[in-house]
């Protein structure tokens, strides 16, 4: 499955929480201060943040692993840029459920059972943990869990992990320079030279 295609198309639960921490025998994450602050109302544009900067990040060393090798089997290495946790895609997913606003705190309910239940999966199935597991291994896992349309009723609640961990993986490496440039998105770019409108244009705007 070629799950680099796959995102680029797709560009243009709280209630597993217990079951998943009894089978991964850890948390995924630290717990967040109920009452952290975020930017607040005028954030500072000028600033340079670093991961962490705004609000502490709180995944665990080990949900970090298996966050980098799951990023790394949706948006693996090719000839054109390289995998997603070389240009920070898992400081981005840590530091997006560790945010203190309702989106964010809703995802964290999603994305951390989702990576407990990796991990138990890859357990169940194999004996290691998953960022130890092939490339093949790895895939076998995701392939059960990557369309919530055809998941098996056991595999649905990880479909839904999946399809939320894969948005916010793609949504990490195509705002970085690295994926915009994959993808052939240039932005706002200076012009060496612009020398007005085309002549045609301003006689039908009655300008010249």
């Amino acid at each position: 499955m070629d799950r680099r295609t796959s995102i680029k198309w797709m560009m243009s639960a709280a209630a597993a929480m217990q079951s998943l921490q009894l089978q991964a025998g850890e948390a995924a994450a630290r717990d967040v201060a109920p009452n952290q602050s975020g930017y607040g109302t005028d954030p500072d544009l000028v600033k340079e943040w670093k991961a962490g900067g705004p609000w502490p990040l709180t995944l665990t060393d080990n949900a970090r692993l298996t966050t980098a090798a799951l990023c790394d089997l949706i948006i693996p290495a090719d000839e054109h840029s390289p995998a997603a946790s070389k240009v920070g895609v898992v400081d981005f997913i840590d530091e997006w459920i560790s945010a203190p606003y309702p989106q964010q705190r809703g995802d964290r309910e999603v994305i951390l059972p989702g990576l407990l239940w990796i991990e138990a999966e890859a357990q169940k199935r194999f004996g290691r943990a998953f960022p130890a597991l092939s490339g093949a291994q790895q895939g076998a896992i995701a392939d059960d869990i990557c369309s919530a349309a055809k998941a098996k009723p056991e595999f649905s609640t990880a479909a839904r992990f999946f399809a939320r961990f894969r948005d916010l993986t793609a949504g990490g490496f195509y705002t970085t320079p690295v994926g915009m440039k994959d993808i052939g998105y240039t932005g706002n770019v200076p012009l060496d030279r612009f020398d007005g409108p085309p002549l045609e244009v301003l006689k039908r705007a009655g300008l010249a």
